[in-house]
């Protein structure tokens, strides 16, 4: 199965991921975000659609939904996905393109209240603080929570948990499905 964590840039997806991924036995971390990466690296470069996300290139959500298929059925067990995606098409796309492989999946947002995110990326040490790249998302991730993203997902509201409580909270919500 996927355990899917989703939210804004700055969220704690990274962080709680890997303490997730410490308390569901047999998982792994996919940083699907490896795979824009990838084709970030191609030369010449990709053709932008008018955009510096590489979300906007079509080849990379199958390559997401292919990875994680190809992984899983070499591996078994669960992947834990920390990616954010707030374009509600997309999402379809790559939910879509698991459950055609029997792929179950939950998916989480990381919500924090607008002041909290702020503050959070306010002191950022890994893009810096007050990154442009992570304040760029807060609104659309408002917007994306407001009209689709909370009602597609468990949300896990961690304006007052530390990154360890939400992994636990995330972990006990899968094991109490008997996933």
């Amino acid at each position: 199965m996927i355990v899917w964590l989703n939210g804004t840039h700055g969220a704690g997806k990274t962080t709680t991921s890997a303490l997730v991924q410490q308390l569901i036995p047999d998982s792994r971390v996919f940083d699907a975000e490896k795979v824009g990466e990838t084709l970030m690296d191609i030369t010449p470069a990709l053709p932008w659609p008018g955009t510096d996300n590489f979300q906007h290139w079509p080849p990379w959500r199958p390559l997401v939904v292919e990875t994680a298929r190809h992984v899983l059925d070499y591996t078994g067990g669960t992947l834990v996905i920390p990616m954010t995606v707030l374009v509600e098409e997309y999402w379809r796309e790559i939910s879509t393109g698991l459950a055609q492989h029997a792929i179950p999946v939950r998916h989480f947002v990381l919500h924090a209240d607008q002041a909290t995110l702020r503050g959070r990326i306010a002191g950022d040490t890994i893009l810096g603080p007050d990154s442009p790249f992570r304040l760029r998302y807060v609104e659309p991730y408002t917007e994306a929570a407001r009209t689709w993203l909370h009602d597609e997902a468990e949300v896990v509201d961690t304006t007052h948990l530390t990154p360890a409580e939400a992994a636990l909270q995330i972990a006990e919500a899968v094991k109490s499905d008997g996933s």
